[in-house]
């Protein structure tokens, strides 16, 4: 196990001396060194749950350089770059420096971007294959286009019913509640669908636990559903740009080649 790790980290270590790679070297040599600071703090601060996110970061840094290795494919240095800072804005940006709470919208700005870049990974997977010799068809730009867009969506859901996992087994918080002022509902009364009781102007709610009571000021506790739909909402937005600009591609290379540096494509096999 140990002498697999040694190669592997040999073959990393070859793989960002190359000239295309280096400056993706610089990005990832910088991440690495304040993930591997945060770790050592995190160590000292015995906070081993945040531990196991800096591993986690770590592990998650090498993915780009698995894929390319095994899969046979390059990945563009832009992409490559927003990857790992995407990997660490999530991590330790967000969750152990919390910038989900403390920066408006941070959580929103990725998912915006994860369905932007999950819709370029499923675009490349079938451009891929759409301009291979062993397939005896070709898929039209809307096609392609088309399953880009599903790709990332499919992507996007999955990570919520991560979050919604993780909140129910685990007990973890991953799907942000939102405090509201207004609810509809037909539970406080028997009433349907279309005649549900609607509250307004809420400013406080009272959660009673055994012997205990919690105010929640300004508002009532929305657990998760409004997360949960606005993340969704936005890997929408991302996945669709990305689309369209996928399809015009499609159209017209020549063009739009300043989409290249989002689609990872197949290698170059060294002669």
């Amino acid at each position: 196990m140990l002498k697999k790790l040694k190669n592997f980290e040999k073959r990393l270590a070859e793989y960002y001396k190359e000239e295309e790679n280096k400056k993706v070297a610089i990005f990832y040599t910088v991440l690495r060194f304040l993930v591997i600071l945060c770790l050592i703090r995190e160590i000292f601060m015995g906070n081993y749950h945040n531990v196991f996110l800096c591993l986690l970061t770590l592990v998650l840094f090498v993915i780009p350089f698995f894929v390319e290795d095994k899969l046979k494919v390059s990945i563009p240095n832009v992409l490559e770059i927003i990857i790992l800072l995407f990997i660490f804005s999530a991590e330790i940006l967000g969750e152990i420096q919390n910038f989900y709470n403390i920066i408006p919208n941070w959580d929103t700005i990725l998912h915006t971007l994860n369905g932007f870049l999950a819709a370029a990974i499923g675009f490349s997977l079938i451009d891929i294959l759409n301009r291979t010799d062993k397939f005896n068809f070709e898929l039209s730009p809307i096609f392609v286009a088309l399953v880009s867009f599903c790709f990332s969506m499919t992507v996007g859901v999955v990570w919520e019913f991560f979050e919604f996992s993780a909140d129910n087994i685990l007990k973890t918080d991953m799907q942000k509640d939102t405090i509201v002022n207004q609810i509809s509902s037909v539970n406080l009364k028997n009433a349907n669908a279309f005649d549900p009781e609607i509250i307004k102007d809420i400013n406080k709610t009272e959660i009673y636990y055994g012997n205990d009571m919690i105010t929640i000021s300004d508002g009532y506790l929305d657990i998760g559903i409004i997360d949960t739909m606005e993340d969704l909402l936005v890997n929408f937005i991302g996945a669709l740009f990305f689309s369209i600009l996928g399809y015009f591609y499609i159209k017209k290379r020549d063009k739009y080649k300043g989409i290249e540096h989002f689609i990872p494509k197949k290698k170059k096999l060294k002669v």
